[in-house]
């Protein structure tokens, strides 16, 4: 799932961010453009935990990817 950059981008480079993976805590996250892969808490795009952890959970549920997330 893509992360909006309003609402965080890559922390070394400062590129589109993709979470990838997600767990009770923690959620990992890629960079589009340097390729650093890292940890973030649920609530690190300032959403209070309620949109991409939610989205991704259920993405991961589903067995997939999110088909717009090509």
């Amino acid at each position: 799932m893509k992360v909006d950059p309003k609402d965080g981008k890559c922390r070394e480079c400062g590129g589109q961010l993709h979470i990838t993976d997600a767990d009770d805590a923690t959620m990992t996250v890629e960079c589009a453009e340097c390729l650093k892969s890292y940890l973030v808490e649920t609530d690190a795009f300032n959403d209070g935990a309620m949109f991409y952890y939610p989205e991704v959970m259920a993405q991961l549920m589903r067995g997939g990817s999110d088909e717009n997330d090509q």
